[in-house]
């Protein structure tokens, strides 16, 4: 087993991996929005059914999008900090077999 030590993240790389991973969990969000904004609407007739077809619709367009953008910003920050941090504490250790 040899220690090995991470020094410096990617700042655009981090970004673009989290990015990544947070528009997923945003697709997923957003399906879930859709469907409880479509059972919520359609509780109140037609009128509503329509209202939480639009809003389920535009969850599943908008969150994923709104989520990869934020989770690229904040990767970018988190790798910022990160490269500032190990300038001062020394690397991430990490195993490697």
């Amino acid at each position: 087993m040899t220690t090995q030590y991470i020094n410096k993240v990617g700042v655009f790389s981090l970004g673009k991996i989290l990015g990544a991973v947070y528009g997923i969990l945003g697709l997923i969000i957003g399906a879930f929005m859709s469907l409880f904004s479509i059972a919520m609407g359609s509780m109140m007739g037609e009128m509503g059914f329509a209202g939480g077809l639009m809003f389920g619709v535009g969850s599943i367009i908008t969150l994923p999008i709104f989520y990869a953008v934020i989770g690229f910003i904040g990767g970018m920050i988190i790798a910022v900090v990160f490269n500032l941090i190990t300038g001062f504490v020394g690397g991430l250790e990490v195993d490697i077999e």
